[in-house]
């Protein structure tokens, strides 16, 4: 199955960033509503290396035909709500199957 990625939260933590944070220059790319396929559960081109390994396990299982997160977690049960590992602006992303 493949699994549809699509961007619904983009956040960032400007406190968090000042205190502790180097700066740098190129941050993420992903812009609001943006969508991806992963065909049979594999990185799409152009998604962020780094969010990849967030939600990797759950676009694998529901690649194949798993889900129901959590025991009911989400309303769909073919589908989730994870977010990236990045401390400083975390961006929550919706997966589902399609």
């Amino acid at each position: 199955m493949n699994v549809r990625i699509t961007v619904k939260r983009i956040t960032q933590y400007d406190d968090l960033m000042k205190e502790y944070e180097n700066p740098i220059e190129h941050t993420c790319s992903m812009k609001l509503n943006q969508e991806f396929i992963s065909v049979n559960g594999e990185c799409p081109e152009g998604f962020c290396d780094s969010a990849w390994d967030s939600v990797k396990p759950f676009v694998k299982e529901l690649a194949s035909g798993g889900g129901n997160f959590y025991d009911g977690w989400m309303k769909n049960p073919k589908s989730a709500m994870i977010s990236c590992n990045d401390g400083f602006r975390p961006v929550s992303f919706l997966l589902e199957t399609v």
